[in-house]
């Protein structure tokens, strides 16, 4: 590992991508300090601290803390990231956008278009009821509220989620990793010192034994472990070409797999679980008093077991229904016909189609279920167990799985420089 670790610096184009990526990471987490004009930010950071939580504690994750402090990166990636999974939807659904994403590069660069215009409107539409939102805490937050203060908060908000965006473009294209993940990853590992803190204070004051906290630990590297087997777990379904004879010479007779991955979905049924369960919670703030509201705001209230239970079935259907979207059995099966692919023992294809659809099925289900428990682990442990931090959940989800793809990234930097790898043992033999 340490031979690994010092190869990468050997290397002049690694070298210059790792610096140019921590030099962007840098810059994000510096923006990260400025905060909104005419906004007090203890007034804000206070409320986040009281009363935060639901949608504004998951917005304000992606964000990297910076909503609860009211800075001009408040927007943080979000909008970015709900206009890119809107364009996913409307692939699925739209003949037009489903066109441009078989179009190749050309319908890639369209798309990319379209999704950054999207993110400029989301910002300014998100940056407007920020604006709403600063204004009605009162004197306190907002000293001089009014129009100036809502268009300057807005154009702010809209600009710095635009600059970020770049900065995520910047480092994937120039860095190493995908920039947009590790910008939302740098986020949330800048929040694990204060969990580290609040570990410490809680076993010095005697809230959490030291036989607890063991018994945390232990936790947290089993769920780490887990979330790495889920995250690289795939079922291959093997492929073969037939040889075709053009000319002279012979193409095609190779062996392939198709990798159907245990967590095609991600993080995402995650997002859209959590926006789904804290809408009634959110829409029950316009109807304070009201007996009905109030009683379903108690059912859903993280914690509950009536929580638990409807966000994890909840996350179980957004997973199915994600993969659906994603991946499309009976384009596969066509593609693998057109070019003389199939499965050995499946007719190519309908059949190919159904069997590639049971496969990916079954595989989704223990990967959805895996999903639910890490999303309500960190409710079951603050309510059962008190304990001081947030663990588990999207954040730990991202943080890992980021880290995995940065990490192979570098190792094909290494690897076709006859460099060891991270994680694989060995050199490169053979090659030139």
């Amino acid at each position: 590992m340490i031979s690994s670790f010092q190869s990468m610096f050997k290397i002049p184009d690694l070298r210059r991508r790792l610096g140019f990526t921590a030099l962007m990471l840098i810059v994000y987490r510096l923006g990260g300090h400025v905060t909104l004009p005419g906004v007090n930010r203890l007034a804000i950071l206070e409320f986040f601290q009281n009363q935060g939580g639901g949608v504004l504690q998951l917005y304000d994750l992606f964000a990297g803390g910076n909503l609860s402090k009211a800075t001009i990166f408040a927007l943080g990636i979000m909008p970015y990231i709900s206009a890119s999974i809107i364009m996913q939807l409307l692939q699925a659904v739209i003949p037009y956008f489903e066109k441009l994403a078989k179009e190749g590069d050309e319908g890639r660069k369209k798309i990319t278009q379209i999704t950054r215009y999207g993110t400029v409107l989301l910002a300014a539409m998100q940056g407007i009821g920020v604006s709403f939102f600063l204004e009605s805490m009162g004197p306190q937050v907002v000293a001089h509220p009014g129009l100036p203060f809502k268009l300057l908060t807005i154009l702010t908000l809209t600009t710095g989620t635009i600059f970020v965006m770049w900065l995520g473009e910047q480092i994937t294209e120039r860095g190493i990793g995908n920039g947009i993940s590790l910008i939302i990853t740098i986020g949330i590992i800048a929040r694990y010192p204060t969990d580290l803190f609040n570990t410490i204070k809680a076993l010095q004051t005697k809230q959490m034994s030291y036989m607890g906290g063991l018994v945390m630990l232990a936790m947290m590297v089993l769920v780490i472990a887990g979330i790495i087997f889920m995250t690289q777990g795939q079922r291959r379904i093997p492929v073969q070409y037939p040889k075709r004879v053009v000319g002279r010479k012979v193409y095609g007779g190779q062996n392939t797999h198709i990798p159907l991955k245990i967590n095609t979905a991600g993080v995402i049924p995650i997002i859209f679980a959590q926006a789904f369960v804290m809408f009634p919670a959110t829409i029950s703030a316009f109807f304070q008093g009201n007996a009905f509201m109030d009683a379903i705001t108690r059912l859903l209230s993280p914690g509950t077991t009536f929580y638990v239970a409807v966000y994890a079935l909840i996350i179980i259907f957004f997973a199915y229904f994600y993969t659906a979207i994603v991946l499309n059995p009976v384009d596969m099966a066509e593609n693998m016909k057109k070019f003389g692919g199939f499965i050995p023992g499946i007719r190519p294809g309908k059949n190919t189609a159904n069997y590639i659809d049971k496969s990916l099925s079954r595989i989704t289900l223990p990967g959805a279920i895996f999903l639910a428990f890490i999303a309500v682990l960190p409710d079951i442990l603050i309510a059962k167990f008190r304990v001081p931090f947030y663990f588990g959940g999207t954040g730990l989800l991202i943080v890992v799985g980021v880290v995995l793809d940065t990490l192979q990234q570098i190792e094909s930097h290494l690897f076709m420089r006859h460099y060891d790898g991270f994680m694989k043992k060995g050199k490169l033999r053979g090659r030139r």
